[in-house]
C-alpha cells in the first residue's frame, strides 16, 4: 500500500508558516528539518509519532517541489524514518535508496526537449509581454526556476503569466512568497504513477497543498486538502470545492496550520487500519 504526501506546509512547517497560518494553543514541536546547524523545520510530536507507524506498515513516499539537495534537508528521513522511495523536484527526479533513478531522469529530459520552449526564451518572452516580477530568481537544479517575491502578483496578472506559461509548454503555482515556473514535463503524478507501476501497488492516499500537489492527488484513492494554502484557495474559486471535498475520497483538513498535518496523517493511519 502506498501513501503519498507533499511536504512543505501539508506535513512539515517552518516557524514562519506556523506563525503565518495561526498557531494552535496547545501543541508540542518535533524539529524535522536542519539548514546550516540550525532546526528550520518542524512538524507537531503526534504528526511524527503517526508518519513513524504508517511509514513501518505501508510505503510512504514524499512528494516535493524541493529539490533533491533541499529534500535531504529533512534528517528524519536519513536518521529515523527510512523511506524507500522519495519525489523530489515536482517529479524530475525519484529517488530509490536515496539515489535518483537514471532510467526516470532520461526519460525526463527527453520529453523537456519535445514539451516545452526552453528556460532562457520563457524568460525572454516573459520580458518581451513587460512582466517584471518584483523578487529574488532561483534555479532548481537547472530543470526549473522560480522567485521569492517581495509582493505577490494580483490575481489579474497571475492569469496572465499563467495562460503566458501554458502556450509555452510551462505552468505556474503560487505558494506563499513562492513563484514557481515549471516545464508541463515535470510531474509529481507522472513520477508517483512510475512508483505505482513499479511496485505493483495503488496509492491509497495523497495529501498536498498545492495546484503542483493535484498532479498526483488524482492518482490515488483518497485525497487530503490542507485547510490553507493554494489549492483551497484555487478550488474554491472555481466552485469546485464543494464537487471535490466532503465525500469519501475527498478530505478538506478542519485544521489549518501544523495541526492539519497531524490530522492528515490520523487521517492515513485510519485508512491503513482498514485495510490490514
Amino acid at each position: 500500500m502506498i501513501f503519498a504526501s507533499d511536504l512543505d506546509r501539508t506535513l512539515m512547517y517552518s516557524k514562519r508558516a506556523i506563525e503565518e497560518l495561526g498557531e494552535p494553543k496547545e501543541y508540542i514541536l518535533k524539529p524535522v528539518e536542519q539548514k546550516d546547524g540550525k532546526w528550520v523545520g518542524y512538524m507537531t510530536e503526534a504528526a511524527y509519532s503517526a508518519l513513524k507507524e504508517l511509514s513501518l506498515h505501508s510505503l510512504f513516499v514524499p512528494v516535493t517541489t524541493r529539490t533533491t539537495a533541499q529534500f535531504n534537508r529533512f534528517v528524519i528521513f536519513a536518521e529515523e524514518i527510512p523511506i524507500q522511495y522519495a519525489i523530489t523536484s515536482n517529479g524530475a527526479n525519484i529517488l530509490y535508496q536515496g539515489v535518483p533513478m537514471e532510467e526516470w531522469s532520461n526519460h525526463i529530459h527527453s520529453q523537456l526537449r519535445s514539451d516545452s520552449v526552453s528556460q532562457a526564451e520563457l524568460l525572454f518572452i516573459l520580458q518581451r509581454e513587460g512582466f517584471h516580477l518584483d523578487g529574488e530568481k532561483k534555479q532548481a537544479e537547472n530543470l526549473f526556476f522560480y522567485y521569492i517575491l517581495n509582493c505577490r502578483p494580483a490575481a489579474s496578472e497571475k492569469e496572465l503569466l499563467h495562460g503566458l506559461a501554458v502556450k509555452y509548454g510551462w505552468r505556474i503555482s503560487l505558494q506563499g512568497r513562492k513563484l514557481y515556473f515549471i516545464p508541463k514535463a515535470i510531474s509529481k503524478g507522472s513520477a508517483l504513477e512510475y512508483i505505482c507501476n513499479r511496485e505493483g501497488a495503488k496509492a491509497i492516499a495523497g495529501a498536498g497543498d498545492s495546484i503542483l500537489d493535484w498532479d498526483f492527488l488524482v492518482n490515488c484513492q483518497h485525497r487530503f486538502i490542507p485547510n490553507h494554502g493554494e489549492l483551497v484557495n484555487e478550488l474554491s474559486s472555481m466552485s469546485m470545492l464543494s464537487r471535490v471535498t466532503g465525500t469519501n475520497n475527498h478530505i478538506l483538513t478542519e485544521s489549518r496550520g501544523v495541526n492539519a498535518g497531524e490530522e492528515i496523517l490520523q487521517g492515513f493511519l485510519k485508512l491503513l487500519s482498514l485495510r490490514i
